[in-house]
């Protein structure tokens, strides 16, 4: 479904004052951003669902696409995202820096990225912490 069609259907099928009692934080929070943006409430509402769902559905499509990668894909994509170079990943795996490079083409690819940083910053909310004590060679 299109953003705009969300955000029409949004409009014409709920009113924010009838999902949030204006006494209540959200209701108030609501009211304030809409004055604010000297918006009605109902847009706003409006906006900041199909903004939501927008969010929801891309992180799916991510989390889709991470349990597309094989097992060694994933470890070097946690790793990269934990700030290892390729060098200090190839040494952690047991691999050469060839391999490591490779691996991180082929996770480049899968996502259509063109850079690390891309792939950090898509996975940026995530915590990887736990793959730092991990004994990932194999």
């Amino acid at each position: 479904m299109l953003w705009r069609e969300v955000r029409f259907k949004l409009r014409s099928l709920i009113f924010a004052r009838r999902i949030f009692r204006q006494d209540s934080d959200i209701g108030r929070s609501l009211q304030l951003l809409a004055e604010r943006e000297q918006r009605p409430v109902e847009e706003v509402a409006a906006d900041l669902l199909a903004g939501a769902v927008a969010q929801r559905q891309q992180a799916e499509t991510i989390l889709a696409r991470w349990h597309e990668l094989t097992p060694r894909e994933q470890q070097v994509t946690a790793l990269i995202c934990l700030n290892l170079t390729n060098s200090q990943i190839a040494e952690r795996l047991i691999v050469s820096p060839e391999t490591v490079k490779s691996h991180i083409r082929n996770v480049l690819n899968k996502f259509n990225l063109r850079r690390k940083y891309d792939l950090r910053q898509m996975f940026s909310d995530w915590d990887f912490s736990a793959w730092e004590d991990i004994d990932l060679r194999w």
